[in-house]
């Protein structure tokens, strides 16, 4: 329709005239749609394109290249199968599909690439560097507490394949203590095996009986509880119980895997009649074929999870003895992705390990640790401070020590590559914070000379380096340019704390000192009722409030020319983008300024004539005025033993320091024999403001 000019509507409503099922083709749709057929008698521009429709249908439209199947052959491809040529690989390619070229007699074999074997590299590299231990990570011991110990927590967040909250859960109550836990739980968790989950930790822990069809079952599933997790074991069982062939095993296997039911019917006569013939049961053979039935729906070869299990093992094994440098890693080489490194930032935070800004004294090029077990952020983050500039600082700290103070800093790097831009750069990041007698905006906004710190610093190392070459040149030099006195530097206003941090943001693109929100955590600890990552998954009627920065606002106009409204808000973790249409969209567009906190109240819903689920919202108002119009007071809970003279005393003073509307509740906890006694009071003296400052204190 498109090559022959025929409007897209038009094109549209042809199609939507053939039958939307598998195996449909034009000779079936003519004979249940005459619409169709008579179109297609037509001379007009409808009929002519489908008659060309017709003409094309059966052809290939295009060819993919799988991403990392290679065909191994024992001798030159082209002797056995047809190849053809890419644009995008300079291997060959076969003009088979991958089912056909197997079918052929080729060997396919995958090979992924992962990033997860860069981030165990250099983790390991990390550890060389700060530790001097080499880790030969092949060689790792299998039975290490303390990476089972992290495992059983589940703190696996940037283990590979370990990290989703479902996966962690599970791990908490399975809590492995072998390799083969995690081997098993790796093949349980996907759609299907999961709803075995439950008995499987229930059988480890003795709560469940482990049971087995057959006595000779116990030798090849007592590894996994007696309950089947692996293709690998129905080939051992089907050769145990039935004398398969190791060919035939793998027949039933490739059934299994590749869910080709017709194959399978054709196995189970010969599994039951030759494990019959060796004495078996015949109705518990017909049991454990027909649990092999089901279990081709999700079956799942060992080999495959024991790899996965080993790299699993592995960044477990390195995050649990050396956090700091596996989490280096693991913010290098996500870099790019702001939300990763904002995810991994905050894991860091809950296992306390600092993670600060770039430091020209101590930073290098990618994210690394410190003496004191710190993570640095990496100048090479830093927009406008470019390779050539990090790797001229870095090199001559390493040559010649750490640098005193700018003045020093700019006397000995190299200003070629080092220019006016990277001192600029490097200061509003933060990588000058480590000499404290200046402040940020010095460098880059100028002072009463009318010049900024920057240019003056560069300055002084110019004149420097002349000294230096005129005594050089002198018969008396030497001294002189030792003599140069610094230049003055005038007062200025530091940047305030947001804009601080919104410069940050723009250098290396998110907030490293701290947050926006920090100064509003009250209202986002105690006054909303989620966080922006809870809309990753959502459940209808699920009524939410959130809070949060506006990061982006788009204002647009849909096809039909009504106005609507896109805004980004972003929480301490995550960021998610809202639509706003119709009488929302004006009710709400004057709340829609980048830089503005708010706060969101909404109701989960189907999207209009649909099946899917949206985030509605009902109300935005501003994050600053709720803390006011939502507290209508605080409550206190302390245990009986913590009550004594100084805490009332205490509890006294901040109450009458913060006088305001609030009323202050006490409760107080104590246990008497079995039984938890909870005595609740409000006080009737005291009605307080709820301040940050008041919080701070009770905390």
């Amino acid at each position: 329709g498109r090559v022959m000019e025929l409007s897209l509507p038009e094109t549209d409503s042809i199609a939507k005239l053939v039958p939307e099922r598998p195996g449909t083709n034009f000779k079936k749709a003519f004979e249940e749609i005459p619409e169709l057929k008579e179109i297609q008698k037509r001379t007009d521009l409808h009929g002519q394109v489908l008659n060309q429709a017709m003409v094309l249908e059966g052809s290939l439209r295009n060819t993919g290249i799988h991403a990392c199947g290679v065909i191994i052959t024992p001798q030159d491809l082209t002797t056995l199968i047809p190849v053809a040529k890419s644009k995008d690989s300079e291997l060959l390619l076969t003009q088979f599909d991958n089912s056909v070229v197997e079918s052929a007699g080729m060997l396919k074999m995958d090979f992924l690439g992962l990033k997860t074997l860069s981030i165990i590299k250099t983790a390991v590299e990390n550890v060389e560097k700060r530790h001097g231990i080499k880790i030969d990570i092949d060689a790792l011991p299998l039975d290490d507490a303390k990476t089972y110990e992290l495992f059983a927590r589940g703190e696996t967040n940037g283990t590979f394949q370990f990290e989703s909250p479902g996966m962690q859960k599970h791990l908490r109550a399975l809590k492995p203590d072998r390799f083969e836990d995690l081997i098993a739980m790796n093949a349980l968790y996907r759609p299907g095996p999961m709803e075995y989950i439950p008995n499987f930790i229930a059988r480890k822990h003795g709560r469940e009986p482990i049971t087995y069809d057959l006595a000779e079952m116990e030798e090849y599933l007592a590894e996994t509880y007696g309950i089947t997790v692996y293709q690998e074991q129905v080939m051992l069982l089907s050769q145990s119980l039935a004398g398969f062939t190791k060919g035939e095993a793998d027949v039933l296997r490739k059934a299994m895997g590749k869910k080709i039911y017709k194959l399978l019917m054709e196995l189970k006569p010969k599994f039951v009649d030759q494990a019959a013939a060796k004495g078996h049961p015949v109705d518990k053979l017909e049991k454990i074929w027909k649990d092999w039935e089901a279990f081709a729906a999700y079956a799942f070869n060992k080999s495959h999870s024991t790899c996965y299990a080993v790299l699993a093992y592995q960044t477990g094994y390195l995050k649990a003895h050396y956090p700091a440098e596996f989490m280096a890693s693991l913010l290098t080489h996500n870099l790019s992705n702001g939300d990763k490194v904002s995810f991994f930032m905050e894991e860091c935070k809950n296992i306390n390990i600092p993670v600060l800004g770039p430091h020209v004294n101590e930073s290098g090029i990618d994210f690394m640790v410190n003496q004191k077990g710190e993570i640095r952020f990496g100048m090479g983050a830093i927009k406008g401070t470019g390779e050539s500039a990090t790797l001229a600082i870095i090199e001559e700290r390493e040559a010649n020590g750490p640098f005193n103070d700018v003045f020093d800093f700019a006397s000995r790097v190299n200003l070629r590559a080092v220019n006016k831009k990277s001192f600029e750069s490097l200061a509003k990041a933060g990588a000058f914070d480590c000499w404290p007698e200046f402040h940020r905006r010095q460098y880059v906004d100028p002072d009463e000379d009318g010049q900024t710190l920057a240019e003056k610093a560069i300055r002084y190392a110019n004149k420097m380096q002349e000294e230096a070459n005129s005594s050089q040149a002198s018969l008396f030099g030497g001294a002189v340019a030792e003599a140069l006195t610094k230049p003055r530097i005038g007062r200025i206003e530091p940047y305030g704390e947001i804009e601080k941090l919104n410069i940050e943001k723009e250098m290396v693109g998110l907030y490293i000192s701290g947050h926006p929100l920090d100064q509003y955590k009250f209202e986002m600890e105690n006054l909303c009722t989620g966080r922006l990552g809870d809309l990753k998954e959502l459940r209808l009627g699920m009524v939410k409030k959130f809070g949060g920065i506006v990061s982006s606002v788009q204002h647009r106009v849909t096809k039909n020319g009504k106005p609507f409204g896109q805004f980004t808000l972003e929480d301490f973790n995550d960021n998610h983008t809202f639509f706003l249409f119709s009488q929302d969209y004006l009710n709400f567009k004057p709340m829609l300024e980048p830089g503005w906190f708010l706060y969101i109240s909404g109701t989960v819903q189907n999207r209009f004539h649909s099946d899917e689920l949206e985030f509605k919202i009902s109300n935005i108002e501003h994050l600053s005025e709720i803390r006011e119009k939502m507290t209508k007071g605080i409550e206190l809970e302390m245990y009986l033993k913590d009550v004594n003279e100084t805490t009332i005393s205490e509890i006294e003073r901040l109450a009458t320091s913060n006088p305001g509307k609030c009323s202050m509740k006490l409760s107080v906890v104590g246990a008497h024999e079995d039984r938890v006694i909870k005595l609740d009071t409000i006080s009737r003296k005291f009605s307080i403001d709820v301040n940050d400052q008041l919080i701070k204190e009770l905390r």
